[in-house]
């Protein structure tokens, strides 16, 4: 079996698997890059999302051989030169997880929506969004995140989920405070 050749985050790595192994496996215990997440195995959570040529693709399902050369970007190559890629960031800012598991695939969707729509509509968002589950159903925070990713990506100043944000259709949206979480939790 000749070695396959894999684009990673900017580095290139030739590795000894069977052309049917899938990307998740590969990156997890071949490349030691665990932020990739194993979530549901059948490409319906999107915890597994990666980027291959700019694309969000689950690599739960994703033969190893189909993405021999392409450029495959995960969470763990968005950061530069020490810095967090805005998306990571707002997520961060807008506290948009709970427990995290899901967010690596969310972020990498939310990347690959700016890329290609740097000022997105809510329905974009949603729809871009649309097979990323959040099982702590932090939606709301989410969608504020990539709101405010989008600004900051270009140039503009990003409200956090702990300030009122203004909707496009003129509404306006109280942000929930960490004690007001916790007596929604409680009631």
């Amino acid at each position: 079996m000749p070695p396959i050749r894999l684009l990673i985050n900017g580095s290139e790595r030739r590795i000894n698997v069977p052309a049917d192994e899938k990307l998740l496996t590969v990156l997890r215990e071949e490349l030691d890059l665990t932020g990739t997440k194993y979530g549901c195995g059948e490409g319906q959570c999107g915890a597994c999302t990666v980027l291959v040529d700019g694309e969000p693709v689950r690599s739960c399902r994703a033969a190893i051989a189909t993405v021999e050369g392409k450029q495959i970007t995960t969470i763990e190559g968005l950061a530069s030169q020490g810095r967090l890629h805005p998306v990571q960031q707002a997520f961060l800012d807008h506290e948009a997880f709970q427990c995290a598991y899901c967010t690596s695939g969310m972020v990498m969707s939310a990347v690959a929506l700016l890329a290609r729509q740097p000022n997105p509509t809510d329905p974009q968002i949603l729809r871009a969004m649309n097979g990323n589950v959040c099982r702590c159903g932090t939606y709301p925070r989410i969608l504020a995140a990539v709101r405010g990713a989008a600004d900051a990506m270009r140039g503009r100043t990003a409200k956090t989920s702990r300030e009122k944000s203004t909707r496009e259709d003129g509404s306006t949206v109280q942000p929930i405070r960490s004690h007001e979480r916790q007596e929604h939790i409680r009631a």
